[in-house]
């Protein structure tokens, strides 16, 4: 049997269990098991992974659940400024966006640039241009807005007036998805909003190929999620990847330490990082570590079974 895989995260850092009704943790659970089916139908159909990955992280920038497309946040002037690549491991060729206003979906102006082959990376006003000549979905800025962003904005406004510290889920947040195709491709995708009260012009490590997303067929593909900036400093993506192409490590031990030890202060003395990731090898084999009180998170096996997550409890789904 031909070995498929996808697994996606929606962000780390997600609120205590007691901060939602148990309705609205199985309204998140079920944007995240829709992210799962579309991305699952794209490799169950004999698509492409690089397919899998961006249908998957559309379902997700489309919900108001997640710091990405609607429902991403504002920076520190009531702006939304959107950021999103995609890496298809089979060739490296990978396209990325930044700083972006109007994009309705970062993540597809990631793919068509890639496709378009001139240049990787795109942002501000030129991303905004390439896109809508794409033909690709523009909004207004109030589409992105959502009173959670509104209010997040204002608790970190508040937090930095009075020199408190704002929890994980008012900073930031992210989305992201890898996948295996039946051809034995991996892609990763990743895209976000931010994090909250952020400089205008600020750029983190979504749309930065080796740090916030990699793929390379054979070895593994990586989507991050947490502080961009520590991410952006230790080339995550890369970093996990070499781990096991020099290191021998499996995936699980090279996630699982960059998350633990590079991005947890046993190796800085700049204390924990909030950080997590979803990544995948070449067999079909996933690992979603965060050192954060939760993770949105989902991902489907090479047998077909599907599983969705916020915190420690891990529940199957139906796809």
């Amino acid at each position: 049997m031909t070995t498929i895989a996808l697994a996606i995260h929606g962000g780390c850092g997600v609120l205590p269990l007691d901060s939602m009704s148990t309705e609205d943790w199985a309204v998140a659970r079920q944007d995240l098991a829709r992210a799962l089916a579309a991305g699952w139908a794209e490799l169950a159909g004999g698509g492409s992974a690089v397919a899998a990955v961006e249908a998957a992280v559309v379902v997700m920038e489309d919900s108001p659940h997640f710091n990405a497309g609607h429902g991403a946040a504002l920076n520190e002037d009531g702006i939304h400024e959107l950021d999103a690549s995609i890496m298809d491991g089979a060739t490296l060729e990978a396209g990325a966006v930044s700083a972006a206003r109007g994009i309705r979906n970062p993540v597809r102006a990631a793919r068509a640039l890639m496709q378009d082959g001139r240049a990787v990376f795109l942002t501000g006003i030129a991303a905004d241009n390439f896109a809508e000549d794409a033909g690709l979905a523009v909004e207004p800025q109030d589409y992105f807005t959502t009173p959670k962003r509104i209010e997040a904005l204002a608790a970190m406004k508040a937090h930095a007036a009075a020199g408190t510290e704002a929890t994980e889920n008012e900073k930031h947040g992210t989305v992201g998805a890898v996948a295996l195709d039946g051809a034995g491709h991996l892609a990763a995708a990743t895209s976000t909003g931010g994090y909250t009260n952020k400089p205008a012009g600020r750029v983190g490590d979504s749309p930065v190929i080796g740090a916030g997303t990699y793929a390379r067929d054979g070895v593994c593909a990586v989507s991050g999620t947490g502080k961009g900036e520590f991410f952006i400093r230790h080339v995550v993506g890369h970093e996990i990847a070499a781990r096991i192409a020099y290191l021998k490590e499996d995936v699980r031990t090279a996630a699982e330490h960059v998350v633990h030890v590079d991005l947890s202060g046993s190796s800085q003395t700049t204390g924990i990082i909030g950080a997590g990731l979803v990544a995948l090898d070449a067999s079909g084999q996933v690992s979603a570590p965060f050192n954060t009180a939760g993770m949105f998170r989902g991902w489907v096996t090479p047998e077909g079974r599907a599983f969705v997550a916020t915190h420690q409890e891990i529940h199957e789904v139906q796809l």
